[in-house]
């Protein structure tokens, strides 16, 4: 039996979890100029943008130890805190807008009690930032951070905020725009949704069998009204 994208009404959708870097956020260009900005001022081999963007959704630690297999701690720590200080600082690095469409989105789904979280592999320090850059931070009832719980996909970050909300797994839904989003998604045994506007392609994306796959915010919230429609 398929999941529907919104529960059925005894038992109503009560959470929404998302990602943060390529979901909410068009950040990837500013990650991949910061890890290859890292890369170069430690003396490190530049990985190019394919193998970066691979990465991305990963925790920074987790990353690093992906793009370099024979990297001591030594070389992950500075590697990590070069980079962080590139991507929290550096001004030449590229613009991190809002996708369109988060607002509304964000909307529709407070307007019908829904709770809304974020399980980023972002910093906290990172993720605070960008909170307060775009004005968020009061929208979300919990978030969890990489630096604060293992990498995805270990679905720790994903239980955390559903512990902190106070809602149990069939009335949650985990939307990110990777596979490690949607693996954490499934090992919390969360139903997840993919946006196809960030990182990993559809095709990728496709393998992990989500409830659906839209090309971006706006797009889905238009699947989600739809639905309702459907449930009415």
């Amino acid at each position: 039996m398929n999941t529907p994208l919104l529960p059925p009404a005894e038992n109503a959708l009560r959470l929404v979890v998302f990602d943060w870097d390529g979901t909410l956020m068009d950040s990837p260009r500013r990650i991949v100029h910061c890890l290859q900005r890292a890369a170069g001022q430690i003396g490190a081999p530049v990985r190019d943008e394919a193998a970066l963007r691979n990465i991305i959704g990963l925790g920074v630690d987790a990353a690093v130890r992906e793009l370099y297999p024979q990297a001591d701690d030594a070389f992950v720590r500075q590697f990590a805190e070069t980079y962080r200080e590139c991507y929290l600082g550096a001004e030449d690095a590229p613009e991190t807008p809002l996708f369109p469409g988060v607002a509304l989105l964000l909307d529709w789904l407070e307007a019908r009690d829904v709770l809304l979280a974020v399980a980023t592999s972002k910093s906290r320090r990172g993720l605070d930032q960008a909170l307060e850059a775009t004005g968020l931070a009061s929208r979300f009832v919990a978030t969890a951070t990489g630096d604060e719980h293992p990498s995805k996909p270990n679905p720790a970050m994903l239980e955390h905020v559903m512990n902190r909300a106070g809602v149990e797994r069939a009335r949650a839904r985990m939307v990110g725009d990777s596979v490690y989003d949607l693996q954490m998604a499934r090992h919390a045994g969360v139903p997840a949704v993919a946006v196809t506007h960030g990182v990993h392609s559809p095709e990728r994306l496709r393998e992990e069998a989500p409830l659906g796959m839209q090309p971006d915010l706006e797009s889905l919230l238009d699947v989600f009204r739809q639905a309702e429609r459907e449930t009415e």
